[in-house]
């Protein structure tokens, strides 16, 4: 899915590189290889710009490559949750402490999210997970917090439950797909049981490191985060990141203005 003019992909690999990110690996599944000869080399493509003089078009599609062993593709062969995902990458990760990011939610800030949540856990040390405020009657939509003491943006988690119904939830803080995890985590994707929906819940895996007396946190991110991954925020998303480029910006706001005089004149 292209948001303007970039895949949603691009933008999760721009936060992590911006984040000091250098290695990555993809969980896909059947139908995804049009991901993997994204992030290929193009060099027939590259020498046509370069022959045609389009150099701000060749430096676009160099953000697109990535280095040798920089990128490894795992196949996640049954849809079994976020949780299964993340543990068919254990033997890459092994014993590191590692991010992951849902690409369908897209986070526009200054600094960029992940960024944001790295200066932090340099502090903590621990899990962290991206944490924003919404609707009461949403909680059963996300993964929910209970928190405790908080320190600026940094929230102590003290608990954690996947899709709550609004009477059960314990606050109004939703996980966003933003996470910093260490390896303990997949050791508990191991021995936990499939949760909501029949799926093996990444939220529970978080959840049993509360319950093991390690830290885990929540990080309010400075941003506007857009679900790309529902059609209201992605034509949310749209209209929010064509406003915010200088190459767009004008005619765009022209246009809007011009649908919304017509709404009123309907009226």
């Amino acid at each position: 899915m292209t948001l303007v003019d970039r895949p949603l992909i691009q933008y999760a690999i721009d936060e992590a590189r911006a984040a000091g990110i250098r290695e990555f690996i993809f969980v896909t599944a059947r139908g995804k290889s049009a991901l993997e000869d994204y992030f290929d080399h193009a060099p027939e493509l590259e020498s046509i710009l370069r022959r045609d003089g389009k150099e701000e078009l060749l430096e676009v599609l160099k953000n697109t490559n990535m280095d040798s062993g920089a990128i490894a593709y795992i196949r996640q062969h049954r849809a079994m949750g976020l949780g299964h995902a993340v543990w068919c990458a254990r033997r890459l990760i092994s014993d590191e402490a590692f991010a992951v990011i849902l690409p369908d939610d897209v986070i526009a800030a200054e600094t960029p999210c992940l960024q944001q949540m790295i200066e932090a856990h340099a502090e903590t040390g621990g899990c962290m997970v991206a944490a924003m405020e919404v609707a009461p009657e949403k909680t059963g939509q996300y993964g929910v917090l209970g928190v405790g003491a908080e320190n600026g943006p940094i929230l102590n988690v003290t608990s954690m439950v996947e899709k709550p119904a609004p009477k059960d939830a314990p606050s109004n803080l939703a996980v966003i797909g933003r996470y910093i995890l260490t390896p303990k985590v997949l050791q508990n994707l191991n021995q936990i049981k499939s949760g909501a929906g029949g799926e093996l819940q990444l939220t529970d895996a978080i959840a049993a490191e509360i319950t093991n007396g390690r830290p885990v946190y929540g990080y309010r991110f400075d941003g506007r985060r857009y679900d790309c991954g529902s059609k209201s925020g992605f034509l949310q998303a749209t209209v929010a990141f064509a406003l915010s480029r200088p190459d767009l910006r004008d005619e765009f706001m022209d246009y809007l203005n011009a649908v919304v005089a017509m709404r009123k004149a309907a009226e």
